[in-house]
């Protein structure tokens, strides 16, 4: 079971290694007692008050499912977290939601709270054995109206299988379609949004992410050479769109692992934005420790500890991406 959030009490009136056991209960009881004007620092009010205002947005359902790859073939941008995460945000919305995990890692599945051992149905047999999407699909415990279709390692050699195959790229563009009519079929609401969660590479599993997709969504971390490696990312976006789905777009780049408290991150920020003025969303995700402990506990950060910053940043960017036609 995942830690209890922190109480929204002053923490350093708290800490266990300044204060003793009876004065904490103390405070604790007068919190109860008493109300929280007193100890309820005002950056803890504030938060408190964006969440509520975040919880009460209601969201449109998009006109036809939106899917996006989510791609960036530099490590450790916080690909994953991103895709599952803002998953997780608009289901939370009443949002119907399917996270491909298309990355031989398996972290997406992970953070889903997923089986994906060796022997579990995955998206490698999906490409390479035509198995349908229904039947791998699963539903994550935590929230409701969010699935994931799961990954294991054996699609690291996915990339070498697909080379010799008929209508290698087509592949998981096919299985999507089949997916929504099964749905169809069986009388299930339509899908409102699909995240394809790419590994950091611009292999064959990407490409089929970005034949499957209508959208591409690249996070972006705010550090030194951030743009680097990005203009082959855009070289083989346009590729696909030239020869293989012409439907595709680079709609939204999101700033990841930003710190305020650097000038650094400041203008890596600026110069994103100066290159890409209308992707780029105004929501930004900082870098949180509650982010990173969540796929620990098998978790997204929505249903680990919803009211920290970054919960509420990915819900922000959610909304925003939910909003931007």
């Amino acid at each position: 079971m995942p830690p209890e959030p922190h109480e929204s009490v002053g923490s350093s009136q708290l800490d266990r290694g300044r204060v003793s056991r009876e004065t904490r209960q103390k405070l604790e009881k007068q919190v109860q007692d008493k109300g929280l004007n007193t100890l309820v620092s005002p950056e803890a009010l504030s938060e408190k008050t964006k969440l509520k205002e975040l919880e009460q947005i209601v969201l449109n359902r998009p006109e036809r499912t939106r899917i996006f790859a989510v791609s960036n073939q530099k490590g450790g941008v916080g690909k994953t977290s991103t895709a599952v995460n803002l998953a997780a945000a608009l289901a939370t919305k009443r949002m119907n939601v399917l996270v491909i995990d298309s990355d031989p890692q398996g972290n997406a599945s992970t953070a889903l709270g997923i089986d994906h051992g060796n022997d579990t149905p995955s998206v490698y047999d999906v490409l390479i054995d035509e198995l349908p999407l229904s039947e791998i699909v699963k539903p994550c415990p935590d929230i409701k109206q969010l699935w994931c279709a799961p990954a294991t390692i054996d699609l690291a050699g996915a990339e070498i299988e697909l080379v010799s195959m008929v209508a290698r790229e087509n592949r998981l563009r096919g299985a999507l379609q089949e997916y929504k009519q099964w749905r169809d079929r069986e009388g299930l609401e339509r899908l409102d949004y699909v995240f394809i969660d790419c590994p950091p590479s611009l292999g064959l599993l990407t490409v089929n992410a970005f034949v499957a997709a209508q959208e591409v969504l690249i996070p972006i971390q705010c550090e030194y050479y951030a743009l680097e490696g990005l203009s082959q990312l855009l070289k083989n976006i346009k590729m696909i769109q030239r020869h293989l789905n012409a439907d595709l777009a680079l709609s939204t780049i999101l700033l990841t692992m930003y710190d305020g408290r650097t000038n650094l991150a400041s203008q890596v920020a600026d110069e994103v934005r100066t290159h890409f003025p209308r992707e780029v969303l105004n929501s930004v995700i900082p870098r949180s420790v509650r982010i990173s402990e969540a796929p620990s506990y098998q978790q997204t950060v929505i249903s680990y500890d919803v009211s920290s910053t970054g919960s509420r940043a990915y819900i922000e960017a959610a909304i925003e991406i939910a909003k931007k036609k």
